[in-house]
């Protein structure tokens, strides 16, 4: 409920995709049926990337690092939006759009920098091979990713509450299942064009920055590969860093998609499966990718779970 004053500080409500109701019975089975995989896979991967001795390597540690973050940004949103499409109540808190806002804002921004963290741990690997476990020490590892936080939780203490705090005149309805930046800005009563003008300036430096530096280390592994004499080699290395281009490839993929539109109504509401897509099918899709394409994921999952023991006796 909105406050009786009529003021910003009531309940939001979030209209996701209330315009199509005959819809929200199936998203609801199928997003339910996913957020459960996403917790499941996700969860597995820290576990075993913990458990088993032999994924104690910076790639998995950098790994165990991208599970927890969709394991965050899965469940900064998709809990509310199931409640929301369960029935004609869409409300949210205050202080719990807030959270989502700041959550969404940090994570995602956590998740640039470590994507760009893990293509240098993929560069070291193949392009330095010999000095990988020199150059890639815990000291470095942890220190990397201290700073992939700390750029995505910056980005998000600048952001979220200048967008928080807008003018909104009354307004509480957000055209979106989760307050997203764009469309708590859409909702202001005010020129925002210094507020988007602050939000392309920083999302420069969180989004394309770590983009053109991924970019530019695949560049350098490519060149590496090439100059390979062995096939085994070309071979080794590309399944060293096919799981993370795939995994750099949908993150990417979907950010430029959704962004990089203009703001329009239209484009607005053509965003939200987008969103839906990036908040569920690639933290969903990421630990698939990971052990599919990983022997050593697969190898320590099957020890987790007795197969390997008993393959062996068979």
């Amino acid at each position: 409920m909105t406050s009786p004053n009529g003021s910003d500080q009531g309940d939001f409500i979030l209209l996701g995709f209330s315009d199509q109701p005959q819809l929200e019975p199936v998203l609801f089975v199928v997003i339910l049926a996913a957020y459960v995989l996403t917790l499941l896979g996700n969860s597995a991967i820290i576990l075993v990337s913990w458990v088993d001795s032999r994924l104690h390597t910076p790639m998995y540690f950098f790994l165990s690092n991208l599970s927890f973050l969709d394991l965050c940004f899965t469940t900064s949103s998709i809990p509310q939006l199931l409640f929301n499409l369960r029935g004609p109540v869409k409300t949210i808190s205050y202080w719990g759009c807030a959270l989502q806002l700041f959550l969404f804002l940090g994570v995602g921004g956590v998740e640039c920098f470590l994507l760009a963290v893990m293509a240098y741990d993929r560069f070291v690997a193949v392009c330095r091979p010999l000095h990988y476990p020199t150059i890639m020490h815990p000291r470095l590892c942890m220190g990397l990713v201290s700073v992939a936080w700390a750029g995505g939780l910056a980005n998000s203490l600048a952001m979220s509450p200048v967008t928080f705090l807008l003018p909104r005149c009354g307004r509480h309805e957000v055209d979106h299942f989760l307050c997203e930046m764009p469309a708590l800005i859409h909702m202001a009563c005010i020129d925002t064009a210094v507020v988007e003008g602050t939000a392309f300036v920083l999302a420069v430096g969180i989004v394309l920055a770590p983009l053109v530096f991924i970019l530019v280390t695949y560049a350098a592994i490519v060149h590496t590969v090439v100059g390979m004499g062995s096939m085994t080699g070309r071979r080794k290395a590309a399944n060293t860093c096919g799981s993370h281009l795939t995994v750099v490839s949908l993150f990417y993929g979907n950010i430029i998609y959704i962004y990089m539109q203009p703001g329009s109504g239209g484009a607005q509401k053509q965003n939200k499966f987008p969103t839906l897509f990036y908040n569920i099918v690639t933290p969903l899709f990421n630990p698939l990718i990971y052990t599919l394409r990983n022997k050593e994921v697969k190898g320590a999952l099957r020890k987790l779970l007795g197969l390997e023991r008993d393959s062996r006796k068979n």
